[in-house]
């Protein structure tokens, strides 16, 4: 295989490196997406395999999305709950004083 074929690998220090310009992919993005249809002869990949690649990866897609949104409602309950505590702490030990 030559090295336009290969896939970088990831960029050092292990995160991925996304440009200030780079906007994520949809669910809906990657399902409307269509590919030119092959020629005559049939050269080139069959539509009803991209399609039905292109259906599984919004699918996905869509459930990181819904994962991310629990994670990110879960972090903002504790850090509520963790204020709470910090205040009732506070409060506390100012009445001890």
């Amino acid at each position: 295989m030559n090295a336009r074929n290969q896939r970088p690998g990831p960029p050092r220090g292990g995160a991925t490196y996304h440009s200030a310009a780079y906007i994520s992919l949809l669910p809906w993005q990657v399902r409307e997406r269509r590919f030119m249809p092959t020629g005559l002869g049939r050269r080139g990949l069959n539509p009803d395999d991209v399609y039905a690649f292109l259906d599984r990866v919004a699918v996905d897609m869509a459930a990181v999305y819904a994962a991310l949104a629990e994670s990110r409602r879960e972090t903002a309950r504790i850090k509520a709950g963790l204020r709470r505590w910090q205040s009732d702490q506070a409060r506390a030990r100012n009445e001890r004083d």
